[in-house]
């Protein structure tokens, strides 16, 4: 596969993991601190969950990344 379609295979897998992470995160967040959130926790919960999606964009930009096969 070319590096030109796999960063366009990438970038959509991408948005489309980030969405579904971010959904996910909100919604364990919801059910984490219910309806009496504790400022600190909640803001040390959101800024793991914030960095989480991190390695798994790396892998694909790794990949993404490949130079092409000669």
């Amino acid at each position: 596969m070319r590096q030109r379609t796999r960063k366009f295979i990438g970038i959509i897998l991408t948005f489309i993991f980030l969405a579904f992470y971010a959904l996910v995160m909100m919604a364990v967040g919801a059910r984490i601190f219910g309806s009496e959130p504790s400022g600190f926790t909640q803001l040390a919960f959101y800024v793991v969950a914030g960095a989480g999606w991190l390695p798994v964009a790396m892998l694909i930009i790794k990949w993404m990344a490949r130079p092409d096969p000669d």
